[in-house]
């Protein structure tokens, strides 16, 4: 055979006789090479692992873009320790795990979406619990960084905090527009 996508495949049978296709393709056969065939090659997960390092550069290289005079506020859970780990002021926030159920259960229920407050937390703790230990960016704050609890803060307290925060490292925030 031959042409840009030709593949000959060989199946040694007894006396060397080729397997028409409709004999090379039954169950038992498919069965016993699956465990091989459901397994990256190394090729393989080599080429996955490069383009997995190639897109978090890429986005990286995105997000820091965004950096442009008077400045930034950046929301994630890598922020200050990936993404800007030279930021003047980083603020871990915090809140429980139950008051992030219960504040998510509130939005969720304003948009018409029916969710148990149980379900939620379960899944804020499994989330948690799979970033703080996960190898690249674990969750985690900045050795730097200023912790805030806002467990028992409004939204507004919860900023205001910040802004103090802000102020108190010497500069002032922009004036609102």
């Amino acid at each position: 055979m031959s042409g840009p996508c030709a593949a000959l495949s060989r199946d040694p049978s007894p006396a060397g006789r080729k397997r028409a296709p409709s004999e090379r393709r039954t169950e038992r056969r498919s069965a016993a090479r699956s465990p091989s065939r459901g397994s990256p090659t190394l090729p393989a997960l080599r080429l996955s692992l490069q383009f997995a390092d190639v897109r978090h550069r890429a986005l990286l290289a995105r997000q820091r873009a965004f950096r442009e005079p008077p400045g930034l506020v950046a929301d994630g859970r890598d922020m200050g320790t990936v993404v800007f780990p030279d930021a003047a002021l980083k603020v871990f926030l915090t809140a429980s795990a139950e008051e992030r159920a219960r504040r998510r259960h509130k939005q969720l229920i304003e948009k018409g979406i029916s969710i148990t407050i149980d379900s939620l937390l379960r899944d804020i703790r499994e989330r948690d619990a799979r970033d703080a230990t996960r190898a690249v960016a674990p969750l985690a704050a900045a050795p730097d960084a200023v912790l805030l609890d806002t467990t028992d803060l409004s939204i507004a307290a919860a900023t205001d905090a910040v802004l103090g925060h802000y102020a108190g490292r010497g500069a002032a925030p922009a004036a609102s527009q």
